[in-house]
This record gives C-alpha cells, structure tokens and sequence, in this order.
C-alpha cells in the first residue's frame, strides 16, 4: 500500500483484529545490517539497518539455488507489515491460497527510509543519504543475500514496490521466474504524478518550521502532505460515498490528517517523495527477461490508463502483458494494489505459465 492508500490501512487498523494470522504462519521478523552502503549519491551510511519479515521455509534444489521465494515489496510510506493484514495475507498466504507459506518462503521487507530500517527520523534528519529507488533494489538484493536467498520464483510490488518490480527485472534479470507489478507505470515520474508530489515536496521545504530539517516539532506543512496523500488515494465513487456533503468532508479529511500527523514525520515522507526522481525504467524493458504481468486498474488517479504508457512500453518487454482491472465494486482506486481477491486470477496464471523460467 502507499502512501496515498494510507486512509484505507487506518480503516482496518481500526478493526478488532485486523492483522490477526488465523491460516497463516506467524512472520518471522528480523534486521540486517549492511556495513558502509554506499548510494549512488555516493553518500556512504556506516550501518543500514534493513529490516523484513518472512512467511514460511526456505527451500532449495538439489544444486542449492533457492526454488521457492517470493519477494513482496510496499508502496510509498509504507512497510512490509501491510501485506499481513487480511485482504492480502489470507487470501494468497493461506493453505491453499496461490502463495501459499506452507510451500513458498515469502520475504516483506522495509525499504529505505520506511518502517523499521534506517530512515532520517532515526536521527540523522536531513544528514541522512539521498536515496532514490534503485539505491532500494540495491539494499533488497544485499537482504536477500544475507536470507540465503540466491534466486527469486517471483518478483512483485505494489505501487512503488511496482516501480521497483520493473528496475528489479531490469538490475538482475536471470534471478526470477516471474515479475508482478502492481500500480505502477514503466516510465519516469512525469506530468501530474510528478506534479503531486512537487505539492508535497516544496511544502515541506519552503516550510520555515522545517528549519533544513532540524525542527523540533513537526512543520505545518506536514498537513498539507497528508492532505495532498488523501487526495491522491481511493476513487471518486468512495469519496463520494464516505463524503456526501461538505461537512462530512471537512469532518473525514480532517480525522484523516489528524490521524496521519500522529505517526508521520516531515523528514521521511519528503526523502520518500524524493526517492522517486531516479526511477525511468524505460530506457532497458528488452533486458527483462522473466515472464511478467503488470496490473492497473482503470479508477487510479496516480496512473491513469487513458496515458497509454503501459500499453504501449510493455510491448517491448518479451513475455509480458498489461492488465487492466475495470472499475467496480471491489476496486478502491489505487490501492487496489492491496485487494488481491481482485487481481488474483492473474497472478495464478503467471506462476503457471512461469514454472520453469528463465532464472531455473
């Protein structure tokens, strides 16, 4: 889930139970702290701490390459714990689900500047490295290396975990049999998604109680972060629903951002807004070699499909195909990135069609 499909989380969090593991294995958390990582800012951080968790057992073939794992990887301000809320979880970890833990060893790790591994508001504020999205894929590959993980069954994401499936395929193309991503554009952040996130970027910024990211407590502008956030998440038919006059609409935003502000912090959303300037898969699609299936669905204002970018990049990717879900009465807009009963079907199809791969 990303940032701008926050408002959903904080709904089911809100519910008895809603990250309750009734059919799936308990998720092993962990840290894996990388000496000297160098970025490609070429910022050198003494200890990253990267932090993931995993669903099931690590298996290998007779020739010890790793033959069941699956990498997930989140959106924008978010980490690895949101694939283990229902909507996720049960429907694809669960026995006999299409990931099910019980054969797959499933990895949920927190990107840079996300959950729980290193991010600016440990500390180091606006000292922390600039990182951008293939400075991620990078640290993912070092984690997977230290989980003994030396080949990939899948490669998917949600959102920006979708952006990165895409540098993923690209960076190490003979290290999956199959990439999924989800809500995600093969081309650089441009036009009104590169405009959204300018909104929040120069917010933050041209704050004077940002102070260079030295404030002692959160700038204002943070607010108007969150707001831009709502802004960009769900459809206009459950606005609509959950926001039927203007009081009612003041009233959500307002509990929305209050909620939001409680946790957020200035510094980590401005370096994760930012994380995104280096992302332009574009220039080397024909180097992905894996079997992959890229999923939009057709009520995400973030990638809207009357751009026809997907259609016609993934025309140059071999063994690939684009899909995109209609709106209806499951999908919630972007985030539908997270409701896998909507998308599922696809993701069976692909691990079929994939047995065997490329990277096997």
């Amino acid at each position: 889930m990303t940032r701008p499909g926050l408002l959903l989380l904080l709904s089911w969090l809100a519910l008895p139970g809603a990250f309750a593991q009734t059919s799936v294995p308990a998720p092993v958390e962990g840290d894996v702290v990388v000496k000297n990582f160098r970025f490609q800012s070429n910022e050198v951080l003494p200890e990253l701490r990267l932090h993931y968790r995993t669903v099931g057992k690590l298996e290998r073939d007779a020739q010890g390459k790793a033959k069941n794992a699956v990498l997930v990887m989140h959106g924008t301000g978010g980490s690895g714990a949101q694939f283990l809320r229902p909507d996720f979880s049960e429907r694809l970890f669960r026995a006999g689900g299409v990931l099910d833990a019980t054969r797959y060893f499933i990895v949920l790790p927190d990107g840079i500047g996300h959950g729980k591994s290193s991010k600016p508001s440990d500390g180091l504020r606006a000292g922390f490295p600039k990182y951008g999205y293939r400075d991620m894929v990078e640290a993912q590959h070092r984690l997977l290396q230290e989980l003994g993980v030396n080949h990939l069954r899948l490669v998917m994401g949600t959102s920006m975990g979708g952006m990165q499936t895409w540098l993923w395929g690209e960076q190490y193309p003979h290290f999956m049999d199959a990439l999924m991503p989800l809500a995600s554009l093969p081309g650089p952040i441009s036009g009104r998604n590169r405009v959204w996130r300018r909104v929040i970027i120069d917010a933050i910024r041209n704050d004077p109680q940002w102070q260079q990211g030295n404030y002692k407590q959160q700038p204002q502008s943070l607010r108007t972060a969150e707001q831009m956030l709502f802004l960009m998440g769900s459809n206009p038919v459950i606005r609509q629903q959950n926001m039927p006059t203007l009081q009612r609409s003041d009233a959500v935003l307002d509990a929305y951002v209050a909620d939001a502000f409680k946790t957020a912090d200035a510094n980590d959303v401005l370096y994760q807004l930012s994380a995104s300037q280096d992302y332009d898969p574009s220039p080397s699609l024909e180097k992905i070699r894996a079997p992959l299936v890229a999923i939009n669905s057709a009520d995400d204002l973030i990638n809207p499909p009357e751009l026809q970018i997907l259609e016609r990049e993934i025309k140059r990717v071999p063994n690939a195909k684009a899909i995109l879900i209609p709106l209806g009465p499951d999908t919630v807009g972007h985030g539908t990135h997270t409701i896998a009963k909507v998308w599922e079907q696809h993701l069976i199809e692909l691990l079929q069609d994939s047995e065997g791969g490329p990277g096997r």
